[in-house]
């Protein structure tokens, strides 16, 4: 047994005859009775105490504790009582990823794990409280691709506390936990007449930002971002994606693009030339913005698309006045009445022509690779998850390749 048990209520004295004898201390018969104490890992006494007749528990405890050290499960019980939110705060301060990110998995935190699980201790977590924060995450009204990331946000947090010796197991680890439910939904790519009736909607400032998402699968943030410094390579037909406008605390910054991956991608002639109309018609203009963060270091553009006011198309002003009425024109949501709002329309946000044109290149048969590059995503993987339902299939290839064969051996005949 790892260290010993003090009994508070008694004491060793010498007696009149030497010998020693136990007499009663003053907590006699009150308080807890019993510390069992130990030397922890780093050197320190650690030490619990345990009322009267509970000496039993006291040296169950004590051997408990001599197990965890040496199997390498022991947690110190008191920085173990730090709670959820307690830690998570200190690990979000001490993580290095970009400023965006740590932003969103704060608000995540913050909105809706901190106020679920926030104050529980470390030590106390077991599998069934994180069920039933997923059960919670699931009956709440916010979308399941976004209960994931909360939970995976958790589970990070959770498996930190074990690194830093503060949690002996990640109780999101055990069989019985699941991550929330996402319902499984496929994309609709919109039809070319679409595009073109959004297109026709848009204030004609704006109409060749259509022409790069549909043309070329940039994001938002990243057509917002073109320049034409560095962006437009009419001769080699190809546009170069090196930059994104992106809102951090609700200032611009000029960032790289998702997952920092510059990439090129193949200029078609229609997207030229309505790039080049642009431009004659709307000149660019030199903007700056921070680099990366707000206190960043300042960086000078001349942006192909910019607002009336000769300023960066903000993006929430731009998906309210001049996105949303386009695809109410165009038949994707009811117009709104005079004064009031567009209803919610995220299916038909301006991301449709990112997959308009996964669509258009997949039908072409290009492969998942290929699209995945032009896009931007992380790997392949990812792309085939999104677009693999809109790949031809194995039936119309072979359809297809055994036509051209057989059909010009029947005509000859």
């Amino acid at each position: 047994m790892a260290g010993h048990i003090q009994d508070r209520w008694y004491k060793n004295e010498t007696g009149p005859d030497g010998k020693p004898i136990r007499v009663r201390t003053d907590r006699y018969g009150t308080g807890m009775r019993y510390r069992a104490r130990y030397i922890g890992p780093d050197g320190t006494e650690k030490s619990k105490s345990f009322a009267d007749k509970q000496k039993r528990l006291a040296e169950d405890w004590l051997n408990r504790i001599e197990v965890d050290m040496s199997s390498g499960t022991y947690v110190d019980p008191k920085a173990a009582r730090t709670t959820f939110r307690q830690f998570a705060e200190r690990w979000l301060s001490a993580q290095t990823t970009d400023l965006t990110t740590r932003i969103a998995t704060e608000t995540r935190l913050r909105l809706h794990a901190f106020p679920r699980i926030g104050p529980r201790p470390l030590d106390s977590f077991r599998p069934s409280h994180i069920q039933q924060l997923v059960r919670e995450l699931e009956d709440s009204p916010i979308e399941g691709s976004y209960a994931r990331i909360i939970y995976a946000n958790v589970r990070a947090v959770l498996s930190a506390a074990v690194d830093d010796g503060l949690l002996s197991r990640n109780p999101c680890a055990a069989k019985s936990v699941r991550p929330p439910t996402v319902e499984p939904g496929r994309v609709v790519p919109w039809l070319p007449e679409q595009v073109l009736a959004v297109r026709a909607a848009l204030p004609q400032r704006y109409q060749a930002m259509s022409d790069v998402g549909a043309g070329c699968g940039l994001r938002q943030g990243e057509i917002i971002g073109l320049a034409e410094d560095d962006a437009l390579d009419f001769t080699g037909n190809t546009l170069h994606v090196v930059r994104q406008v992106k809102l951090i605390n609700g200032k611009a910054v000029f960032a790289p693009p998702k997952g920092n991956k510059e990439r090129d991608v193949p200029l078609p002639d229609a997207v030229a030339d309505a790039l080049r109309a642009h431009m004659d018609a709307v000149k660019p203009v030199a903007i700056t913005l921070p680099w990366k963060k707000p206190d960043g270091p300042l960086v000078t553009k001349r942006l192909l698309f910019t607002n009336t006011a000769g300023g960066i198309v903000w993006r929430g002003n731009f998906n309210v006045q001049d996105w949303k009425p386009a695809i109410a024109a165009a038949g994707f949501i009811p117009r709104a009445d005079q004064g009031q709002a567009h209803e919610s329309a995220r299916e038909h946000g301006m991301h449709a022509l990112r997959h308009f044109y996964a669509s258009v290149l997949l039908d072409a048969g290009e492969s998942i690779k290929a699209v995945s590059e032009y896009l931007g995503h992380a790997d392949p993987a990812m792309t085939l998850r999104v677009y693999a339902h809109l790949m031809p299939t194995s039936k119309e290839r072979a359809r297809r390749a055994v036509d051209q064969v057989l059909r010009p051996a029947q005509e000859a005949a």
